[in-house]
């Protein structure tokens, strides 16, 4: 049986019918009705996106590739909208279309009191859309289309409170930086047309050997491989995507949106297209080793050292957003040393245990009244018991507890790093096992600071309070501060906090089934079974990881049970207690330990100077370049040579010329006769 066309364009299509009607007429409808129609929408994406999952994966229906709709054909190079459907695909468009669904139903609570209610719901159905159209694509174009489709959403949703400068501040770096990586990625886009003459991926595959044998002069004469120069120009593109070093920058700021975007961004769109596009070119990949050594090394730097500002973190918000960029890192090092479908499957299990933890830190940010800061929380574990037993489990899931799902992705991924070849594999495993240790710590610190303790949130004056007053300058969302005033009284810190309704944590239950079960259901099939056949490449006999992982991953049971005699699962354990430690047990620990290492704190608050370079140097740098190119360029060459130049001459000119014109017939006469004697000699001249 095949896949019908017309089912996968609905599946496309609903979430953008669902954000037109929500955007354009949600104010003649009103907020439920448009809340309703988006959620009904992607809730229908979802359920056909099953309805094809089960016809590819269960019914083995055939692999779609073909072109729905031709926009153009320009010089022999077709220019269409197409869908490629096959077992990587439709991974894909389940996990997007769930998370957006519980995010979809999340939202109705969270955003109740938002007065930019109809229009949030617009934005997250397009940004749903946008990305399918970017995984279901089976060409450059529509690839690019979708590519820049999340860009322009995730900017609307960043600046989705556009009144705060610190949000119009964020979607702006997120913009621009985004646009570095999106050069690069064009580049290397436009690159396969030269090579190939097609924008069809499989025409690029097919052509890996011939491009390969081709080179390009780049830096002082030099030939770099033509193939290597492809794939990390493409690879740049994701390092903008998804946040890899050092075009991570927008990322943590992207917290300046409301809450149930940072979970759609960090856990199955935007941040994840980077990782989805490396996969699915994996054939091109697999042809240059210094393109993967490349993307090993960007990879293991991030899942490290991004793990470290985690650390410091005080922000609920930012410290998951932190986990989320040493998570990209861990995928982003499969990607290197060939793992590709342990990445992509690590891509899935963090989508639910991270959108889990996004939303769960949401409901407590509700019951704290818009409070932020986790070092005012604590003791919320018997006021909140649904969100704190889900944001155990997606803690448990994150730093990779045996049979958890996280657990067979990440150990995937460090079991490959430890068996690959590749140069930079020994740097990548060490790496990706630090940060085991890195990651238990930063996200059982903010377990234990939020849901055991004492209940600091008692102690003195409401933060976000403050904070609103200072102009809201630490990034707190803001979208129901007054209105839960009203619920709760003009002290509303001082009443008990309370569980969030049932539109707030029924998404937190559906998200943590899978958090728990889908990796040790999913794990032998996708790792050890030849799910990925046919959508992902891998050269075996020169990049051998995946048969190791393969090996283990067959086996489920045995490979959570062996976990507990592992180097991961102890540096896991170590970190949880550690953290136990020192914000449960001895409190007064962290202060002590922090006025001792005041230079290391010191680099960390600053994030390793990414975010100063970028303003002092590549900001001042960018404005004193468009200035000279102003005054000297454009006001003293364009404006100044070319067109009040080219009128001030031809002015005098025509003042010359003016005094020959006299109105007088012997004047006239005069110059007839000069100008035949000089067309005379001219012509005497000539002959002689």
């Amino acid at each position: 049986m095949s896949l019908n066309p017309n089912l996968l364009l609905w599946i496309a299509l609903l979430p953008l019918v669902a954000s037109v009607i929500a955007g354009l007429f949600g104010r003649f409808i009103g907020r439920q009705p448009a809340a309703l129609v988006t959620i009904l929408g992607v809730g229908a994406s979802c359920v056909l996106s099953l309805v094809v999952f089960k016809q590819v994966v269960f019914d083995h229906a055939p692999v779609f590739n073909d072109a729905v709709y031709t926009w153009l054909v320009s010089d022999g190079i077709r220019m269409s909208i197409g869908f490629l459907v096959d077992p990587l695909t439709v991974m894909m468009m389940v996990v997007v279309t769930f998370v957006s669904l519980c995010v979809h139903v999340y939202t109705i609570g969270y955003m109740a009191d938002d007065p930019g209610y109809q229009r949030f719901f617009s934005y997250i159905s397009l940004f749903t859309f946008a990305m399918l159209m970017l995984v279901m694509s089976n060409n450059f174009l529509q690839l690019f289309f979708g590519w820049e489709g999340v860009g322009l959403v995730s900017y609307l949703l960043i600046g989705f409170w556009y009144t705060r400068p610190t949000a119009i501040f964020a979607n702006m770096k997120a913009f621009l930086v985004n646009r570095v990586g999106d050069f690069g990625f064009l580049l290397g886009i436009a690159a396969i047309v030269y090579f190939t003459g097609s924008l069809q991926y499989s025409d690029a595959f097919a052509a890996v050997d011939r491009i390969a044998a081709e080179h390009i002069t780049i830096f002082g004469g030099h030939a770099w491989s033509a193939l290597t120069v492809i794939c990390i120009c493409l690879f740049i593109g994701a390092m903008g995507k998804s946040a890899q070093v050092p075009l991570h920058v927008w990322l943590p700021d992207s917290m300046e949106g409301p809450t149930p975007i940072s979970a759609l961004i960090h856990a199955a769109t935007m941040v994840t297209a980077g990782i989805f596009m490396v996969a699915r070119m994996s054939p091109l990949f697999e042809g240059s080793d210094t393109a993967l050594s490349f993307v090993l090394v960007i990879g293991a730097t991030t899942a490290l050292f991004m793990g470290f500002l985690g650390i410091i973190q005080n922000d609920i918000k930012r410290v998951v957003a932190y986990s989320t960029l040493s998570q990209l890192g861990y995928m982003t090092v499969a990607l290197g040393v060939s793992a590709y479908s342990a990445g992509v499957f690590h891509l899935m299990t963090h989508a639910f245990f991270k959108a889990l933890l996004f939303l769960a830190a949401g409901s407590v940010i509700i019951a704290m009244h818009h409070n932020q800061d986790i070092r005012y929380m604590g003791g919320l574990r018997k006021y909140m018991p649904v969100t704190w037993i889900t944001s155990l489990i997606g803690s448990l899931a994150l730093i990779g507890t045996p049979f958890f799902s996280g657990f067979y992705s990440k150990d995937s991924i460090i079991l490959a790093a430890e068996h690959s070849h590749i140069w930079g594999a020994g740097y990548a495993q060490f790496a990706v096992l630090a940060g085991v240790f890195v990651t238990a710590f930063y996200s059982f610190r903010m377990y234990f600071l939020v849901f055991h303790g004492k209940e600091r949130f008692r102690d003195k004056p409401f933060p976000a309070e403050q904070d609103h007053a200072a102009d809201d300058s630490h990034g707190h969302d803001e979208h129901g501060h007054e209105a839960h005033k009203g619920d709760h009284g003009d002290h509303g810190h001082a009443h008990e906090p309370h569980e969030s309704p049932a539109v707030v944590w029924v998404p937190l239950v559906l998200l943590a089934i899978p958090s728990i079960l889908i990796g040790g259901i999913a794990v032998a099939s996708m790792l050890g079974g030849s799910y990925f056949d046919g959508s992902i490449f891998v050269n075996l006999e020169k990049h051998p990881a995946m048969e190791h992982v393969a090996e283990h991953a067959a086996h489920p049971g045995t490979m959570g049970w062996h976990a507990f005699l592992t180097l991961p699962f102890w540096l896991a354990l170590a970190g949880v207690v550690v953290a136990w430690f020192l914000y449960l047990k001895r409190p007064e620990l962290p202060a002590a330990i922090a006025a001792r290492l005041k230079p290391l704190l010191w680099v960390l608050e600053r994030k390793y100077g990414f975010d100063w370079f970028n303003e002092n140097v590549i900001a001042r740098a960018s404005r004193g370049l468009g200035a000279l190119l102003w005054n000297v360029g454009d006001k003293a060459i364009i404006d100044g040579a070319a067109v009040n130049g080219s009128a001030l001459t031809v002015g005098w000119l025509a003042g010359i010329v003016r005094r020959v014109q006299t109105g007088f017939l012997y004047s006239y006469a005069f110059w007839m006769v000069i100008g035949l004697a000089l067309l005379l000699g001219w012509f005497l001249v000539g002959r002689h």
